[in-house]
């Protein structure tokens, strides 16, 4: 469900569509989805619960295990957010089950004309936490 804070959500949707109750859309461009999930889905690969215990369950969730060396998954935010110096910020969790399918984690922004700019990545998956 989507807070008060811009372009937050906890993904505890129930039976609303995820992307347009938290602003997110998939990329048609990319080679598979991101899916909502929880812990009895994923079983013991993902984590046994979201980053926010007791609160919640539900999370953002793709599997690598099927997929080919340079293929995408892709969410994008469907508002727009303006320009700012410290201002706006980025803020998420993320686990990554340790696996040789485990690729890398982006987060883009896309100026103006439209460029994507890598604001930060990660390919860690030594731990098994959140």
């Amino acid at each position: 469900y989507y807070t008060s804070i811009p372009g937050s959500c906890n993904f505890e949707t129930q039976d609303q569509e995820w992307t347009t109750v938290c602003g997110l859309t998939q990329d048609t461009t990319d080679d598979f989805d991101w899916n909502i999930n929880n812990s009895a889905i994923t079983g013991p690969i993902g984590p046994r619960t979201d980053h926010t215990p007791g609160k919640g369950q539900s999370f953002l969730y793709v599997n690598s295990s099927a997929q080919k060396e340079g293929n995408r998954a892709r969410i994008i935010t469907t508002k727009f957010f303006p320009a700012s110096l410290g201002v706006c910020r980025v803020r998420f969790w993320f686990w990554m089950f340790p696996s040789r399918q485990t690729g890398v984690l982006k987060v883009y922004t896309v100026e103006e004309h439209g460029m994507d700019i890598l604001m930060w990545s990660s390919s860690r998956n030594e731990e098994n936490k959140w």
